[in-house]
């Protein structure tokens, strides 16, 4: 544990001009008296760290001293490249990979070109998770994500709705989508399935089974899986199996025109289409659409916001409930 401080403290000297005390202590996560010590034996095994003095003071490097211990490890490596997620590092068990990483890269690099870190976070921010919800990283994140990086098959319990179900997987990837960790995991025979990974009771390493797997429980990754492909694949056909009833509208060029932007974006526009290539406006500029929605309640929301812009003509209790709003709007306008 102390060396990897004691590593941690020269690179972050190498990588900046100088650092008081307390700048050390905060990076290092720890106290200053600690740093002071860890300075003393640095200096004991022949590393040049010189102490200024004073209340401008600090610690640096004397003679352009580089140390050689900034080649990247294969985990920090893997964890560079998702450094701009900082809260999904955090919830895999990254966080510690990521930041040696960086600070390796930044000991590295040019003097001239060592804020290049600090200037890009200053620019640019990713925050994954949608409003209004806490990001909370599910407790099984890092041993599926260890499964994951590792290629080892796992033994999992998934809670179906009141239902717990075993299986065998496969772990290939995760996804982060609106704050909500998914797992994309082939499972025995050969199929490929989505799980949400905060459904996941139990998480344990397969034991191995000669002839299917080696002898540390790892299975041969398809060479061809593509995970942003998979992905883009499985929430197109997600969406659309949500969409499981139909309402019939009357648009006006307007209402058209907002149609994608108040209902799911592919089946309105899918809609749209459809319309104009068929029969096309009316004598008053209106076309006629069947647009697939989740439910009738759904649909009633997402309409609403088109206002005059659609008129419902199917089915009739949907018709009516936007007759009764309508009446209702009516009376507190007149």
């Amino acid at each position: 544990m102390r060396a990897a401080r004691l590593i941690r403290l020269v690179l972050l000297l190498q990588s900046r001009p100088s650092m008081t005390g307390a700048e050390l202590a905060r990076e290092l996560e720890v106290s200053e008296r600690t740093v002071t010590r860890d300075v003393a034996a640095l200096s004991e095994a022949g590393v040049p760290v010189y102490a200024d003095r004073g209340r401008s003071g600090g610690y640096r490097l004397v003679g352009g001293y580089r140390t050689r211990l900034t080649g990247l490890g294969r985990t920090e490596a893997e964890a560079l490249f998702l450094s701009g997620v900082p809260a999904a590092l955090r919830g895999m068990g990254l966080a510690d990979a990521a930041s040696a990483a960086r600070l390796k890269v930044s000991a590295a690099l040019l003097p001239e070109l060592r804020d290049a870190s600090h200037t890009a976070a200053q620019r640019f921010h990713l925050d994954a998770p949608g409003w209004w919800q806490e990001p909370e990283a599910p407790d099984l994140l890092p041993a599926i994500a260890d499964a994951v990086w590792d290629d080892r098959r796992i033994t999992a319990r998934y809670r179906r709705r009141d239902t717990e179900v075993e299986r065998e997987l496969e772990p290939y990837g995760l996804v982060l989508k609106a704050g909500v960790w998914y797992l994309a995991a082939r499972v025995e025979g050969g199929d490929f399935r989505v799980y949400r990974v905060d459904r996941f009771t139990a998480v344990s390493p397969t034991a191995a089974d000669e002839g299917r797997h080696d002898r540390h429980g790892r299975f041969e990754r398809l060479a061809d899986f593509d995970l942003p492909a998979f992905w883009e694949e499985r929430a197109a056909q997600f969406v659309r199996s949500l969409l499981r009833e139909k309402v019939v509208l009357r648009l006006t060029e307007e209402g058209a025109r907002r149609l994608p932007y108040a209902t799911d974006r592919t089946a309105g526009q899918e809609a749209v289409a459809a319309a104009e290539g068929a029969e096309g406006p009316d004598g008053q500029g209106r076309i006629t659409v069947t647009l697939p929605v989740e439910s009738l309640d759904v649909a009633y929301e997402q309409l609403l916001a088109l206002g005059p812009e659609a008129e419902v003509l199917a089915p009739p209790e949907l018709r009516r409930r936007f007759a009764a709003a309508a009446a209702r709007a009516a009376e507190l306008y007149r």
